[in-house]
């Protein structure tokens, strides 16, 4: 019975892989095709002829460079910002006593059930307010802070034992020094973590940069890839090909963080209360 269960856990580990790696495989074999040939039936996964040129004409038919720049400035400094507050806010949550602790934290816990599309607009006129609409501070800045990711960050600073912290303190540091040279070299498994997520959906955010862009040199990745789809029709082999080139920095990034981005998963959540 247990051979039998395992060949059936298999079976549907590998058919929910298969539903995620086959549309992958779809858009690569899209992206070298000829137009006439991306609708053909029956569908034909290996094109006749390879059409490499795609990729050149994708990125010449719109400023496709400016957008993938835009892009990875936008991701970075939004997940270096990320993991710089969600750090300095968990070690005050883990680790600090002062008045209201508890309830602040749960406080901020309670944002992270609030729907982005409620607080949307009332962030739009604020920024607008500010005069920040059409600006990489509006593209940046609200992304910085997360909820979420002080939660991860918290729970994982609560299984670092005390007494390593102790002995830093006997030596003379305080806690900003604590949390950068004993609390944070212990964290890169939730670090990675908190970092991979928030690249992932800092790069792969629409309807934001959607809202607050209007001028072509604002625009990032997801925003530009639209221009390729038209009022009477899409042109999906270069959609396809600027699309597989969008993805290359988000495998990068899984790639480089797996080890402790698995092993973070694992660890996060559990310890400490």
């Amino acid at each position: 019975m247990k051979n039998v269960d395992r060949v059936v856990l298999y079976v549907i580990i590998a058919a929910g892989a298969a539903t995620m790696i086959v549309p992958l495989l779809w858009m690569a074999s899209t992206s070298l095709k000829a137009s006439t040939d991306v609708f053909a039936m029956p569908p034909k996964w290996i094109p006749p002829t390879l059409h490499p040129e795609n990729y050149v004409n994708a990125w010449q038919a719109v400023p496709f460079g400016r957008f993938y720049l835009n892009s990875l400035f936008v991701a970075l400094t939004v997940t270096v910002g990320q993991v710089v507050s969600s750090a300095l806010a968990a070690y005050a949550f883990a680790r600090l006593e002062f008045p209201g602790r508890d309830k602040l934290f749960f406080a901020y816990l309670a944002t992270m059930m609030i729907p982005g599309a409620v607080t949307m607009i009332p962030l739009f006129i604020l920024l607008r307010e500010l005069g920040w609409i059409d600006t990489y501070k509006a593209l940046i800045i609200p992304g910085i802070f997360s909820a979420y990711g002080t939660f991860l960050l918290r729970q994982f600073f609560l299984t670092i034992p005390r007494d390593l912290e102790d002995a830093a303190k006997i030596d003379g540091c305080g806690h900003f020094r604590i949390l950068c040279e004993v609390v944070l070299p212990l964290s890169k498994p939730a670090l990675a973590t908190l970092a991979t997520f928030t690249f992932m959906g800092s790069w792969g955010s629409f309807l934001w940069p959607l809202v607050v862009t209007h001028s072509m040199d604002l625009k990032t990745l997801p925003v530009g890839l639209a221009a390729f789809q038209g009022q009477y029709g899409s042109d999906w082999t270069l959609l396809m090909a600027g699309s597989v080139m969008a993805i290359v920095p988000v495998i990068i990034v899984f790639v480089i963080n797996q080890k402790h981005f698995v092993e973070g998963i694992k660890m996060s959540g559990f310890g400490g209360t």
